[in-house]
């Protein structure tokens, strides 16, 4: 049975959404059964009927889109019971020092603290992809990798 995979995003300028589209590409090249929804659309007990879930959110203030917070912070009524599904994160600025990697691991520690499992890139973006406005060749790579390696691993992991 294909692994069930959620990528939620938040976009105001396309360039997060174009992201969350190249790692569908990439999920489902790898047999993924993939759903791909703007977060503010997503309810948190959604979370429970997928193997991994995939979120995606333009640079605030350093951090996450308020939007993905609160479907982040909503999520805390099943703490718990997402437990070993594998999680991921990816994320676009408009600056080369625009909060890429804070607003990747802020999601991330979300996830780890619902205890999922989170695989790391010993090549490329280490915590997820990340994108200085659109994105170019090197970013669609990352993130068609991305959905590729969430969908192995959740399959080893199954």
């Amino acid at each position: 049975m294909a692994s069930k995979v959620l990528i939620l995003y938040y976009s105001r300028t396309g360039n997060t959404r174009r992201m969350a589209e190249l790692v569908v590409e990439g999920a489902k090249e790898a047999g993924g059964e993939v759903t791909l929804k703007e977060v503010e659309n997503a309810k948190a007990d959604e979370l429970l009927e997928y193997d991994a879930i995939i979120l995606g959110s333009p640079v605030y203030y350093g951090s996450m889109a308020a939007e993905m917070k609160k479907l982040l912070d909503d999520s805390v009524e099943f703490h718990g019971r997402m437990e070993g599904k594998v999680g991921a994160a990816f994320a676009s600025s408009a600056n080369i020092g625009g909060g890429n990697e804070t607003t990747i691991l802020d999601m991330l520690n979300a996830l780890l603290i619902h205890g999922m499992v989170v695989q790391g890139n010993s090549a490329g973006d280490h915590y997820g992809p990340v994108s200085i406005g659109a994105p170019d060749d090197r970013v669609e790579k990352q993130c068609r990798d991305l959905g590729r390696r969430t969908v192995e691993l959740t399959d080893r992991l199954k």
